[in-house]
């Protein structure tokens, strides 16, 4: 139920909020993708980018932006990733209804 209604929401908010066409000539790493997934009982936000620069060390890479912590009875921990690459916990025991509009409100969860 939960991976359904994140791949709609991706699909309705975040991508058309989020994803531009491919710049010209970019130099610059630019926003391709946004993808769920499920591991153990957590619930990823990732965001993929393209690397065109010629320095680039691979083509393009993922990043996750915001985590969904499944803490029991429909209720969920919501965290972002700091820039020091570790998790921030903003909110807890929210229902999936509430991280998701968390994560399509708030400036921490933007991919």
């Amino acid at each position: 139920d939960v991976a359904t209604r994140a791949h709609e929401f991706v699909e309705s908010v975040l991508k058309p909020k989020h994803l531009k066409p491919a710049p010209p000539h970019a130099d610059w790493n630019y926003l391709v993708d946004i993808s769920t997934k499920w591991y153990r009982n957590y619930f990823y936000f990732s965001a993929t980018y393209c690397s065109p620069g010629p320095s680039a060390l691979a083509p393009s890479f993922e990043t996750p932006f915001a985590r969904l912590e499944y803490v029991g009875d429909q209720q969920f921990h919501l965290s972002y990733m700091r820039h020091t690459g570790q998790w921030w916990e903003l909110y807890t025991a929210l229902s999936v209804e509430a991280c998701l509009q968390a994560i399509s409100d708030e400036s921490h969860f933007m991919p």
